[in-house]
């Protein structure tokens, strides 16, 4: 089956009013015949060989070219009586009717029958003489002049084309353009050679003529269509947009002007029978001639689909994602039976003149009148796609002196994230809408400016597409620079970083985006920072900036203890670049003093400065606890306390006649009787000095309590006076025979007032000194003898 192009019906009509040839009859016009019209391709082709269809009959014409369901089974019963006036065979070099082609020529038409008052084949490329030719046979028609309003008699070399047919649609219509010799210089004024195309039932009625202009402009004829004419007679344009132009590389017909495209509509009652009669005629001359040229399948007496607007549907649409798609078919009567198929199957309760597809797929719809085996039929083939995501984008251009282009592929997966989607950047977005090829080439290295903006149709390969838009935007790729408010600190001091060349930055270090960071720092640490631009441009290379943590100044200085008398050494210590400012005034690392006080050093390593204070205290001397003497031994153990100095042990020397010798031994013998000693404990190595007076008592070694006034008591009263006292008598097993105090510090050799036998018995006795608290330790023996 040849599918056409859905276009309408369109019939020429001569004007019903024509201007009264007062002249004679006019001079035959020679066409000017040159070397661009007898060249090859320069003309369209008419009944020229090599075309199948030349050699086709009339009817073979009006069904397989003019109507568009020309091949469907059916067009015999709805097609019929076809015939041409007059009746030229098809092997008559000369006929007044045949097959056109446009061959290389623009024609708007591709093919289809062209009727004309002279021989057709020379309306094309068959180029004899510059004329058409008078045709053999043609006459008058009276229904042209009734349609026409002129004198049947005034009509000459008429051509007719007429069949009935039924139709199946509401509307019949067909494309055509009227040529003719008439367009030459005054003659559209006032000449205009008959033309109609007449309807009307085959039951009877009037016929309508079809060939008029859109919007009531009034007949197709050269005298209701054509420019200016400036010679004589002179007359002003009519319906202008109509004239498709003068014999020209551009009309490309051996004619000497043409019409644009025209349609020729009629309602019509599908299953009605009509009779179609088109009529082309010379007014009142053989010698000017005219043609019609009717567009091969366009003359659709079948159904139509149609959108929502009433446009008619070509036989394939794209749909994306499943959008709905109403259709309808182009004929609407209660009394039609509707069928619709999808893919061939019958869709279920579809049964009116309309369907809304939900799918790819083939639609199919059957028009038919009850009882009629042959119904109007109509199909659609959507194809189906899916649109790709796509959303506007910005693509940022960082710009060296190296990098000037966008790379236009970056983008791609932000404007669309949808596996194997196409993409084409456009400029003008005109050219994004229809898609044609006007699109950026080198997407690689493109040239955009700052602020412009791209239009990027992103498809899926084949015709569902989405249109977005992409923001250029450049700026100068920024050098980032940091300074420093010291580069070189103490521990815990703080720095002012302040970073240039940018509109923000990015720290390494610290969050936030300013150009200032301050820091306390305790080690030397590296820091980094880019520069942002405006727009976002970051630095290619960050700024760094090294802060030096200078060693920690430290001193070995401690407080100390000394005593009077002694001196001690206060050392600041040593480090790199130290120098040294005492509060003595002294500017070396180490000083000696011998007073008690607060010192304090400053010390500067050139970067830093640090004070360190020392405290030179008063030590605390050692001192006698314990003093053990054996009376009987005349021996002296000394026990002595000696306290921590500068939180360090010392060792300890002894003297005991009054510092004139000293010994490591804390023991002394050989002691005098009766003596007072100097007990000294010092520190070896300083005046730290403890001092202790004691004094040897002499104890007799026996009594003999006879009252005699010699030796009766051992008599301690003297100890009293000291803390503590205390003492015992015990005899050679031990057992404590007599208890000392200060409350009875006499032993008079008994027991609870009896005398204890004579025997050796042991004393020991201790008492604390007042002052010193140390505690002195007598042991020795004595003999008493009591008498009996």
């Amino acid at each position: 089956m040849r599918r056409y192009l859905p276009l309408c019906l369109f019939f020429l009509v001569v004007s019903t009013f024509l201007f009264s040839q007062t002249q004679g009859p006019r001079k035959r016009v020679q066409e000017k015949i040159t070397e661009a019209s007898r060249r090859a391709g320069a003309f369209i082709d008419v009944n020229a060989p090599g075309y199948a269809e030349s050699a086709f009959s009339i009817e073979q014409l009006v069904k397989d070219v003019l109507i568009s369901s020309g091949t469907n089974t059916c067009v015999t019963p709805n097609v019929t009586n076809v015939k041409i006036t007059p009746n030229h065979a098809v092997g008559e070099a000369d006929r007044a009717w045949g097959y056109f082609h446009k061959a290389a020529t623009n024609f708007p038409f591709k093919d289809g029958i062209v009727l004309s008052t002279g021989y057709a084949r020379q309306t094309g490329n068959s180029i004899e003489t510059g004329n058409l030719g008078e045709v053999n046979g043609g006459g008058s028609d009276p229904d042209l002049a009734q349609a026409t309003g002129v004198a049947a008699s005034s009509l000459n070399d008429a051509v007719l084309l007429e069949f009935d047919f039924v139709p199946t649609t509401s509307q019949i219509k067909f494309n055509y353009i009227l040529a003719s010799e008439e367009y030459y210089e005054g003659y559209p004024c006032t000449y205009a050679d008959a033309f109609a195309i007449l309807l009307r039932p085959t039951s009877g009625g009037p016929y309508t003529n079809m060939a008029v202009l859109p919007a009531g402009a009034g007949p197709v004829s050269v005298t209701n269509i054509h420019p200016a004419i400036t010679v004589y007679p002179v007359c002003g344009a009519v319906n202008e947009q109509y004239f498709g132009g003068y014999n020209t590389a551009n009309t490309v017909t051996n004619l000497n002007g043409r019409t644009i495209p025209l349609t020729a509509t009629a309602t019509v009652t599908a299953g009605q029978e009509y009779h179609f009669k088109m009529v082309i005629a010379d007014f009142r001359d053989h010698s000017f001639d005219s043609a019609v040229f009717l567009e091969g399948g366009s003359f659709n007496i079948g159904v139509e689909l149609l959108d929502p607007n009433g446009t008619k549907l070509p036989s394939d649409i794209n749909v994306c994602d499943n959008e709905p798609q109403v259709i309808t078919a182009s004929v609407s009567d209660p009394n039609l039976l509707y069928k619709w198929y999808f893919n061939g199957a019958v869709v279920p309760n579809a049964t009116t003149n309309t369907i809304t597809a939900t799918q790819p797929g083939t639609y199919t719809i059957e028009v038919s009148l009850p009882g009629n085996p042959c119904p109007g039929t109509a199909s659609i083939v959507i194809h189906g796609g899916t649109t790709p995501q796509a959303q506007d984008a910005t693509l940022l251009l960082c710009t060296t002196p190296d990098i000037t282009t966008f790379d236009l592929s970056t983008i791609m997966p932000s404007i669309s994230p949808t596996p194997g989607a196409i993409f084409k950047f456009y400029e003008n977005q005109a050219d994004a809408i229809a898609q044609n090829n006007s699109n950026i080439q080198n997407i690689l290295n493109y040239n955009g400016n700052d602020g412009q903006i791209l239009y990027v149709v992103v498809s899926n390969g084949g015709f569902c597409s989405k249109m977005v838009e992409l923001t250029l935007l450049k700026e100068a790729t920024p050098t980032a620079k940091v300074k420093s408010s010291r580069i070189q600190i103490c521990p815990g001091e703080s720095v002012t970083l302040t970073a240039e060349g940018g509109e923000s930055y990015v720290w390494s270090n610290f969050p936030g985006t300013g150009n200032t960071q301050t820091v306390t720092l305790y080690q030397t640490t590296v820091f980094t920072v880019y520069a942002v631009g405006a727009k976002g441009c970051r630095s290619l290379n960050p700024a760094t900036i090294r802060i030096e943590v200078v060693p920690e100044i430290t001193s070995p200085l401690a407080d100390v203890e000394i005593c009077v008398g002694d001196k001690v050494t206060l050392d600041a210590g040593a480090g790199t670049n130290y120098k040294y400012l005492w509060s003595t005034g002294a500017t070396t690392q180490k000083i000696e003093v011998d007073q008690w006080g607060i010192y304090s050093v400053e010390i500067d390593n050139g970067i830093c400065k640090k004070v360190f204070p020392v405290k030179v205290m008063g030590a605390a001397t050692p001192y006698v606890i314990a003093v053990n003497y054996e009376g009987s031994k005349r021996t002296l153990t000394i026990t002595a306390e000696n306290p921590l100095m500068n939180n360090t042990p010392s060792t300890l020397e002894y003297s005991i006649d009054n510092g004139i010798t000293w010994q490591d031994s804390n023991i002394f013998t050989g002691l005098l009787e009766n003596t007072n000693y100097t007990i000294l404990v010092r520190r070896v190595g300083t005046h730290c000095v403890g001092s202790l007076e004691f004094f040897t008592l002499h104890i007799n070694n026996i009594i003999t309590p006879n009252d005699d006034g010699i030796n009766d008591v051992l008599d301690l009263t003297a100890l009293g006076a000291f803390n503590n006292f205390k003492g015992s008598i015990y005899d050679r097993y031990g057992v404590e025979v007599f208890k000392f105090s200060k409350e009875n510090p006499i032993w008079n050799g008994t027991v609870a007032g009896k005398r204890l036998p004579t025997s050796t018995y042991w004393y020991k006795f201790n008492y604390d000194y007042p002052k010193s608290k140390a505690q002195m330790n007598w042991s020795g023996w004595i003999m008493l003898k009591n008498r009996e």
